[in-house]
């Protein structure tokens, strides 16, 4: 079965690339949360501290990749209490609002 197409909001192509950027709708934005509560997700290194460590993503536009990673996180510190949430609404803010932590 193919994936539908989706509803494009906007669309611009670059006259000198022909690269193009659309917008789509979707109906939520799906995110793993632990213990009902928002999570970030960092790897590192353990024994070098270069080059860093790298922030993996905890939300997608599809829920399959959320569900993915739940069952990788459940499964690796065995536990159950990673799930996926659907972002459907939220609370408009602005960069001078938002705390840096």
């Amino acid at each position: 079965m193919s994936r539908p197409k989706p509803k494009i909001i906007l669309s611009y192509t670059d006259p000198k690339t022909y690269k193009a950027e659309q917008v789509l709708a979707a109906t939520a934005v799906y995110a793993v949360y632990y213990d009902s509560k928002p999570i970030n997700l960092r790897s590192l290194h353990t024994l070098l501290d270069y080059p860093g460590p790298k922030y993996r993503k905890s939300a997608y536009a599809a829920p399959g990749h959320c569900f993915n990673l739940a069952t990788r996180l459940n499964n690796l510190f065995k536990t159950d209490k990673f799930a996926v949430y659907a972002l459907t609404s939220g609370v408009l803010i602005h960069e001078t609002d938002s705390e840096t932590t």
